[in-house]
């Protein structure tokens, strides 16, 4: 839904008659070489914080050009309508996906990635809409570990007008998965010397809570509304901000 204007009430916010002014703490993690009689011994992670301060003018000028499409461009906004994917393999991932319970998973993470964009932008898309997508995926024994992909994408674009995209890929499905299963390992690792609290509570161990967000983003948990990628991601670069902080 578009929303035309809202207000910010913040102790780091402030309204003027033709500006708004605010302030932001910026929080990082600083990489500091130091050295040892002139040789560089070791690195040092440290806590950083960025002071911005944003001044952002509220009156419009008239800039005399007209605007169109969604973007506010020239009318070459895309905005997808249809999503279909088709894959074919032949190795043992491609026929679990046979089986229906194993295809369902993979059908529900695929939809979660489109979810994320259409909620993320209520602009293009009205509370409700939502793009064709359909995702297909067979099993074809000889073509061995080469996953086939094939993707179509079809957009409005300015005055009802038809885009299509067409992508063809192929790759060793095993090649793509390895760096995710490596990542996943180097994460259930991290999460077993990981505890936290909060205030007046007990104490936990990070890698026991039950379905935690950032464990279930790699192996795509098959539950419903909790594989979108945007949220797992930013459930996993919290804990590691907070466990450098």
């Amino acid at each position: 839904m578009f929303i035309e204007s809202f207000k910010v009430e913040s102790p780091n916010v402030k309204y003027t008659e033709n500006e708004i002014h605010s302030v932001y703490d910026y929080q990082t993690t600083e990489l500091v070489h130091e050295s040892k009689n002139g040789v560089y011994q070791w690195t040092v992670l440290k806590p950083k914080t960025v002071k911005y301060e944003f001044k952002t003018d509220t009156h419009v000028p008239k800039l005399g050009v007209m605007l169109v499409g969604w973007g506010g461009n020239n009318g070459s906004t895309l905005r997808p309508t249809s999503i279909v994917s088709y894959n074919h393999l032949g190795n043992n991932d491609g026929m679990n996906l046979s089986a229906p319970q194993t295809f369902r998973s993979k059908e529900i993470s695929q939809s979660n990635v489109v979810d994320d964009m259409v909620a993320s932008n209520g602009i293009l898309f009205e509370s409700g809409e939502h793009p064709d997508h359909v995702v297909v995926i067979k099993y074809v024994p000889y073509v061995g570990d080469s996953k086939r992909a094939m993707d179509e994408y079809t957009s409005e674009i300015f005055m009802g007008g038809k885009n299509t995209i067409v992508m063809h890929n192929t790759c060793e499905d095993s090649v793509l998965a390895a760096p995710i299963i490596l990542d996943l390992v180097l994460l259930a690792e991290l999460t077993t010397r990981i505890q936290f609290k909060a205030e007046y509570e007990v104490c936990y161990c990070l890698g026991k809570v039950p379905f935690f967000p950032s464990g279930v983003y790699h192996p795509k948990l098959p539950l419903e509304g909790t594989n979108g990628p945007t949220r797992h991601a930013s459930c996993e670069r919290f804990v590691k901000t907070a466990c450098n902080a």
